[in-house]
């Protein structure tokens, strides 16, 4: 089984020095906008600001921020959640809201940044915060609810009237945005996440002698799907194909009993030695090269897919629903399969496709891994970032020399 080394890509030239950049972000775990932070960071930094990062709170992410310069402050702020739609939850929401502005306000008066940048929509205290401390703001877009009422749409996508600009991860991202409020399509820019590959590509198997080797990556959520590839996995044994099956990931606190709900299908299928729940993991890059297919099988909208490009840039084919934003993740490579949303027998369908004829789809992962590369650049996305950063904060001070 070959390998093949990336090169190294170029660095950042300074456009921010003297700087000082606020990021906020809603938690301190490393999935797809977790990961996507650390790059911004390594872009600011680069490009000469001084970067201070406030989370809710420690975890996994915090040390790696550090590694690549940033400052972390743990600072309460109010996170949007289902749960504070609640009469219950209505109380945490005032609580939440009082405690954040009161902490944001001290963290701001600390730091005194020259731009905030807020990463996600899901918690929109920091824009309200800027705009009160007259502070120019940028909103890093990573969530697109286009199914959702537009009631609910709009109610999501106000607070970012605030803000100075956006910028979306997809363009379908940008377009729910620019449904919700035309005008904030006016000041919304795309930027296709920057995705790191594993520093040497471990070549696909030339042969599925075995078995078939499925591996899905991301929250254990129903929203997210993974009860529908243990699903698939039992249809391919129905059909006489050996599939073995790694869930990486884990569950938000109080949703315990959907990963019980998937133990629970485990054990109705007879599947105890064919799937294995591995719990979060820092890296998937080693699961992947010990892969043959990765599955990115959500129910509902996603804003783009990064776990999709992860696959892709170890050179696996991957299966994705055919909707919002994976479906722009998986545009133009021919390793990639689109299927049904909620149905499991067409990812069963997909997954014997590449049992059936897996030398052609290792040849296309392969030659796609090259295109994603490119595509998903780390040091391009870092340039674009470092540049929306900096122009939103000349575009402010120029404005307000015009005006003074």
């Amino acid at each position: 089984m070959g390998r093949l080394t990336r090169p190294v890509e170029r660095t950042v030239a300074p456009a921010a020095a003297g700087s000082s950049y606020l990021l906020a972000h809603p938690s301190a775990d490393l999935y797809g906008s977790d990961r996507v932070l650390l790059e911004s960071v390594e872009g600011f930094v680069r490009a000469g600001a001084h970067v201070t990062v406030t989370v809710p709170a420690d975890g996994p992410l915090v040390p790696l921020l550090e590694e690549r310069g940033a400052d972390v402050v743990f600072t309460p702020t109010l996170v949007l959640r289902k749960s504070l739609l609640t009469p219950r939850g209505l109380v945490a929401l005032v609580s939440q809201t009082v405690a954040g502005l009161r902490a944001g306000r001290r963290l701001i008066r600390e730091v005194r940044p020259n731009v905030v940048w807020t990463n996600t929509i899901t918690i929109p205290l920091w824009t309200v915060l800027a705009r009160l401390f007259r502070i120019p703001s940028v909103v890093h877009v990573h969530e697109a609810e286009g199914s959702a009422s537009r009631v609910m749409m709009r109610a999501l996508a106000l607070p970012l009237l605030l803000a100075d600009q956006l910028v979306a991860n997809s363009n379908y991202s940008a377009g729910v945005l620019r449904d919700s409020f035309a005008r904030l399509g006016d000041r919304c820019t795309v930027v296709y996440n920057g995705v790191i590959g594993p520093e040497t590509v471990s070549m696909p198997r030339d042969t599925l002698e075995d078995e078939l080797r499925v591996l899905y990556v991301g929250r254990l959520s129903p929203r997210k799907g993974p009860d529908l590839v243990i699903e698939a996995i039992a249809a391919l044994r129905e059909r006489g194909i050996p599939a073995r099956l790694d869930l990486i990931g884990a569950v938000f606190p109080g949703y315990e009993w959907f990963e019980q709900e998937l133990r629970d299908s485990i054990a109705t299928h007879d599947l105890r030695d064919r799937v294995r729940l591995r719990g979060f993991q820092n890296s998937p890059w080693p699961f992947l090269a010990a892969s043959d297919v990765l599955v990115v099988p959500s129910r509902l909208d996603e804003p783009f897919g990064n776990t999709a490009v992860e696959s892709v840039l170890a050179a696996r084919p991957v299966v994705v629903s055919d909707t919002s934003g994976l479906r722009e993740a998986a545009w133009g490579y021919r390793s990639a399969q689109q299927v049904e949303p909620g149905d499991a027998r067409d990812i069963a369908d997909a997954l014997e496709r590449v049992w059936n004829d897996w030398a052609r789809f290792r040849s296309e992962a392969i030659s796609d891994e090259a295109v994603a590369r490119e595509r998903h650049s780390v040091s391009t996305y870092q340039h674009c970032i470092a540049d929306a950063a900096a122009a939103v904060g000349v575009g402010r001070r120029s404005r307000a020399r015009a005006h003074g």
